[in-house]
């Protein structure tokens, strides 16, 4: 719990005079002021963040982090558990969604073990990317009883922490936040009904494409576990070690790890919107650091972002996770950046400005 604390402690508010710089700077384009939306939203942002006007976004790196979780075993999934093992080595052999998306957009994947059940033999793909920090193999069915212990939910925290500030020595500018892991959009659904106080039917979607049935029954599942547990909204281990995944605990010490460097951190989807949720409940000065990717499927989602009070940048119908929306959305970010310090200024140009 230090280390959570005590990165929780560095995170500090935005720099003001960045972004008043940066503001300053947009104004003196060859453009309409404003004219580009949201890319200069993005750019005052990472400013902000990163305390530069002309802030470096070469080293882009996305955490896809992986774990089981006993929840499965209740049919809330159209995909059999090994599949998220089967996936890891997907990601280490370079052939996944998040792989293609990341090769594009020149972001390196890491990945990690956060608590997948079964061992991941990464030594025969000579794999450099991966981390081993596994928790347990797969957290506890949470229909009976809590997913984890308050001392696992810490353990899972804090390796998130660990992972970034591991690759922060290679170098990272810009991060993005990704999973794996079978049945994780049921422990997310459980972890936004908690914190944001929304009925479980208005937060629960199909995930891997369950039908009808499955999904009523997912509904009923997590009702009744919420019943169970009863988590506390305003107690991000709490709701974590009940109903929550190790994946996603690790995906919030990220965030946190992120704000706490001054790194923009990319959220990708649903279980990274969760996630986002811990983080910023751990630390409300978080959200500031956050950039939220794109609007997945999953009706949760946007509940989630709204609460938090983001917005996201691109709507595309996307609910794959792995990272695949934060890459994409990490390119729009660069080409923000980009915008506010290769544009031509009207003195620069001499192009006249509007009339006053």
């Amino acid at each position: 719990m230090k280390k959570i604390s005590e990165t929780a402690a560095k995170i500090t508010a935005l720099d003001r005079e960045a972004i008043k710089s940066a503001q300053a700077r947009l104004d003196s384009l060859t453009k309409p002021q404003a004219s580009l939306g949201r890319l200069e939203e993005l750019a005052k942002q990472v400013a902000g963040i990163t305390g530069k006007l002309n802030p470096p976004l070469k080293n882009k790196v996305i955490f896809t982090l992986a774990a089981d979780h006993g929840i499965a075993r209740e049919g809330v999934s159209a995909f059999p558990q090994e599949v998220t093992v089967q996936m890891v080595y997907n990601f280490l052999r370079g052939g996944a969604g998040i792989n293609v998306l990341a090769r594009h957009v020149g972001a390196r994947v890491v990945v990690a073990d956060m608590g997948v059940a079964g061992e991941i033999q990464s030594s025969k793909f000579k794999a450099q990317n991966f981390k081993d920090k596994k928790v347990d193999f797969g957290t506890k069915n949470f229909t009976q009883q809590p997913a984890m212990t308050k001392d696992q939910a810490i353990k899972a925290i804090c390796a998130g922490i660990e992972i970034f500030e591991e690759e922060l020595v290679t170098g990272i500018d810009i991060a993005g936040t990704g999973d794996m892991g079978i049945a994780n959009t049921a422990s997310s659904s459980a972890i936004v009904a908690s914190i944001t106080g929304t009925a479980v039917g208005d937060v629960t979607g199909r995930g891997t494409g369950i039908d009808d049935k499955a999904l009523q029954n997912k509904i009923k599942l997590l009702e009744q576990a919420l019943k169970l547990h009863k988590p506390d909204a305003k107690d991000a281990l709490d709701v974590l070690s009940k109903v929550g995944g190790f994946e996603i605990g690790g995906l919030a010490g990220i965030i946190l790890a992120a704000a706490a460097h001054k790194v923009p951190v990319v959220i990708d989807g649903f279980i990274s919107g969760a996630a986002a949720l811990l983080a910023y409940t751990l630390c409300p000065k978080a959200k500031d650091y956050m950039i939220a990717a794109h609007c997945s499927v999953e009706r949760g989602h946007r509940i989630a972002l709204e609460f938090m009070g983001l917005e996201p940048i691109l709507d595309l119908d996307l609910r794959l996770g792995e990272g695949t929306g934060a890459a994409l959305a990490m390119n729009i970010v660069d080409a923000a950046v980009k915008i506010m310090n290769e544009m031509a200024t009207f003195e620069s140009a001499q192009v006249s400005e509007k009339n006053n």
